[in-house]
C-alpha cells in the first residue's frame, strides 16, 4: 500500500517498513494493517540520546535512541520527522534492530553502537547485517552550523556526505549513518538507502524544518515474524 515503504534488502523472516503521514506512528493503525495486538508494537522514549535498548521479555517503555531484539511476534520502531529511521536484521541470529538518528545520534555513532551491541549482546557479525535507511532530511536541505558539522565530520570522517559553500555547511545525516556502519563491517551492498527528502517532500512526510513546529511523525519499524 502507499502508506508504507518496504526495503527490498531483508528476507521474508522479518517485516520492515516505513511510513508516511497517512499512518505516522500510530500504533493502532498499524497493529492493525499487520494484524497484530498493539500491545506487541514498541516505540521507546526518544530523547535524541545515543542508548541503546535490549528488548527482552518486559514491554515497559524506556528512554532511548535505539532498539534490538530478538523476540518472534513483536514489532519495534523508532519516530521522526527530518531525522534518519535506521533499521537493521542479521539474518542468521534473527536479530532486529531500530535506531533513530538525529545529528547528537549521528555525533554520538548511534547506528555503530546499535550494531556494536548486536555484537555484544546476540554474537552478530556486521556480515550478516541487513540495513535500510528511510526517508529524511536530505543534502542542501540540511544547512546546519560548523558546529554541528564539525561534531559529524568527527564521529564519520571522510567522505561526501557534506558541503560547505557560501559560508553556509549542510550535512547528509542519511549518508553519514551509511558510512558509519560500514566502517564497522556491513558491507555497502547489504544498505539500502532511500532517495526521498522529508523536507522537500511535506505532502508525503512530516518535515520539523519545514514547518518550523512539531506537528506530527512518521516512523520505522521492524519485527521477526517466523514460524
Amino acid at each position: 500500500m502507499n502508506e508504507l515503504i518496504c526495503p527490498d534488502v531483508f528476507d521474508g523472516k522479518v517485516k520492515a517498513f516505513f511510513t508516511k503521514k497517512p499512518l505516522g506512528a500510530d500504533i493502532r493503525k498499524i497493529a492493525d494493517i499487520l494484524s497484530i495486538r498493539r500491545e506487541n508494537v514498541y516505540l521507546p522514549t526518544q530523547k535524541h540520546t545515543d542508548r541503546v535498548q535490549v528488548l527482552n521479555s518486559a514491554m515497559d517503555q524506556e528512554t532511548a535512541d535505539a532498539v534490538v531484539t530478538d523476540r518472534n511476534g513483536v514489532l519495534i520502531g523508532v519516530k521522526v520527522a527530518d531525522c534518519v529511521p535506521v533499521l537493521l536484521f542479521d539474518r542468521k541470529k534473527l536479530v532486529v534492530g531500530a535506531v533513530h538518528a538525529g545529528w547528537r545520534g549521528t555525533a554520538e555513532k548511534i547506528t555503530q553502537k546499535t550494531i556494536a551491541l548486536m555484537i555484544k549482546e546476540y554474537d552478530s557479525s556486521p556480515l550478516d547485517i541487513s540495513m535500510a535507511l528511510g526517508p529524511s532530511i536530505r543534502g542542501e536541505c540540511y544547512q546546519v552550523d560548523i558546529e554541528v558539522k564539525n561534531a559529524v565530520c568527527k564521529a564519520t570522517g571522510d567522505g561526501d556526505y557534506y558541503i560547505q559553500k557560501d559560508n553556509k555547511c549542510y550535512v547528509d545525516l542519511s549518508s553519514a549513518n551509511m558510512l558509519q556502519a560500514i566502517s564497522i563491517g556491513v558491507p555497502e551492498e547489504n544498505i539500502w538507502v532511500s532517495t526521498e527528502c522529508t523536507y522537500c517532500l511535506p505532502e508525503n512526510f512530516y518535515s520539523y524544518r519545514y514547518t518550523k513546529e512539531y506537528n506530527g511523525s512518521q516512523g520505522g519499524f521492524i519485527g521477526i515474524f517466523s514460524e
